[in-house]
């Protein structure tokens, strides 16, 4: 932790709320008690653009270690539970297939289940690939459970989960936190930020009513302005606008409807996709689309006629540039959030960024000589994990049969960055995934259902014909129904958050979570080629 000058506490100064400066806050003031000041830099007239509503399984690692407990969420900020992204008419008009979260089936040898689907994929009755990932299964049934650790054979065991929310709610709901645990927030806009003319390093921001803010360590959650990363200190931005086409997005809420999904929706359109994220009180809507393909006329009139209730505002435009900060860290400013980078958020990335580059930070804390090689280790893990994300992001575009429209036609045939053509050309030979470093956010289950989904046309792996057919049928046979008869049994995804709203005070259930990344539990290896696939009811 970081060095102090006698009695002097080391003081942080946190530039910008929203969803990143406030989930910044409320974890460091939990976790720094002794020792360092917090403050947050905040203006009223600066809005936030509090779109991001939709998160990922490691969401949980956050609340825990901030103290957060999934009834605080259901309660404060209007969640609803999230099992994975349904993608309609990404592979082609009318197709849909889910993104789910934990374990696809089960091994048997040492292959996987989608190994088997697509060596059999034609025969009568096999399904898709979401009758074999039991995430898919309660989604597509709006059904929802907390895992259940006790029997590592059922289909229960490997539930995983996420959430939506309000993010304006959770902002401030993490401020109410923050503040409890010590953190100042001051009222004010920067209109300046001073520098020490030998080090480079900021000494002060000023705001515009005179104040001077002095601090060790500046977080820079200021958004897409970047007042501290961008402007004053000039460190340049990686655009990947050639990958990623799309540059705006409208967003709107309009009135909630039944069923409450567990899901987010991802519709592609004639150039972009429209998101659905249902709430307890509304659900949120938006459209991402690239400028060069479509009208911001275009855009608000085909958002708006494919709401399924009436819209509660106007539609908000927003405008960016998908990308990463050439280094989020610089001297003692570092970037959070928008102000690091931008990836559209088809995978629902945006608020798991901002979590692991608090994680990160943490990890990496400086002292006040801020070492080099600190910042360096910082600056080369962020830039890892945002091409890690951006490649997954890509595939959804470039693995496509459509070129129905300009959009889709440069899409498809477009250049990706080698990494990615790499991992695609394996999979297409031979349906065989391998990640490159531990560090990858997205295992082999994600890959999986997004390339098989989005209609890549793979070759399965051979060692699948060392199972007589008979037997390979019946196993998958056998974990298709078994997912299907425990989906059934579950409660629907309304009753399920209002029981645990109903035990609101009461003590937290106890029940094992997941909290790992999407796909990284895997089903016990079957001990025997009779197809019995292990699970248990």
């Amino acid at each position: 932790m970081a060095q102090r000058r006698g009695n002097s506490p080391f003081e942080i100064v946190i530039v910008g709320g929203g969803t990143a400066g406030w989930m910044t806050a409320a974890l460091t003031s939990r976790l720094f008690t002794r020792g360092y000041t917090i403050r947050l830099i905040e203006s009223d007239q600066i809005g936030t653009i509090g779109v991001g509503e939709a998160t990922i399984p490691p969401i949980k690692i956050y609340n825990q270690m901030a103290g957060i407990e999934d009834r605080d969420l259901l309660e404060h900020a209007e969640a609803t539970y999230k099992l994975g992204i349904e993608f309609a008419n990404w592979r082609e008009p009318g197709h849909s297939y889910i993104h789910g979260f934990g374990a696809i089936g089960q091994d048997l040898l040492w292959l996987h289940t989608h190994q088997f689907f697509l060596r059999y994929r034609d025969t009568p009755d096999i399904g898709t690939l979401d009758d074999y990932a039991f995430a898919t299964a309660l989604a597509r049934r709006n059904r929802m459970a907390y895992p259940d650790q006790r029997n590592p054979s059922s289909p229960l065991h490997d539930i995983d989960y996420a959430f939506h929310f309000d993010a304006s709610l959770y902002a401030a709901f993490l401020r109410k936190r923050s503040e409890a645990q010590g953190v100042e927030r001051i009222e004010g806009r920067i209109v300046d930020a001073v520098r020490d003319p030998e080090s480079g390093f900021v000494r002060h921001v000023v705001l515009a009513d005179g104040r001077e803010i002095a601090g060790d360590l500046f977080v820079d959650c200021s958004g897409m302005r970047a007042l501290l990363i961008g402007e004053a200190m000039d460190v340049g931005y990686r655009d990947w606008n050639h990958w990623l086409p799309c540059d705006r997005a409208l967003a709107v809420p309009c009135e909630g409807v039944m069923p409450l999904t567990p899901y987010t929706r991802s519709t592609a359109r004639s150039a972009g996709w429209q998101w659905r994220i249902a709430l307890q009180h509304r659900i949120g809507n938006g459209l991402v689309y690239a400028a060069a393909h479509m009208s911001d006329e275009t855009a608000r009139d085909t958002l708006l006629a494919n709401l399924d209730g009436a819209p509660l505002k106007d539609p908000m435009l927003v405008r960016f540039r998908p990308g990463r900060r050439e280094r989020p860290w610089e001297k003692n400013v570092i970037a959070i959030g928008l102000s690091a980078g931008f990836l559209e958020p088809l995978e629902s990335t945006s608020i798991h960024l901002i979590q692991t580059a608090i994680f990160r930070l943490i990890a990496l804390f400086p002292d006040r000589r801020f070492d080099p090689e600190t910042i360096a280790e910082y600056n080369r893990q962020t830039a890892f994990e945002y091409e890690d994300v951006r490649d997954f992001i890509i595939a959804h575009y470039k693995v496509t049969r459509r070129e129905d429209t300009p959009f889709w036609a440069y899409v498809k045939h477009m250049d990706v960055p080698d990494t990615l053509r790499d991992r695609l050309a394996l999979f297409r030979s031979c349906a065989r995934f391998f990640q490159h470093g531990k560090a990858e956010l997205f295992h082999e289950e994600s890959w999986v259902q997004v390339l098989i989904g989005q209609g890549i046309d793979a070759t399965p792996d051979p060692m699948v014909d060392l199972i007589p057919s008979d037997q390979a049928l019946a196993f998958l046979r056998d974990i298709r129904e078994v997912i299907a008869d425990n989906a059934e049994r579950l409660p629907d995804h309304a009753s399920f958050i209002a029981r645990q709203l109903e035990q609101v005070g009461s003590p937290t259930p106890n029940h094992a979570v997941s909290i790992g990344a999407p796909g990284t539990h895997r089903g016990p290896v079957a001990g025997s080629l009779t197809g019995d696939a292990n699970y248990r009811l």
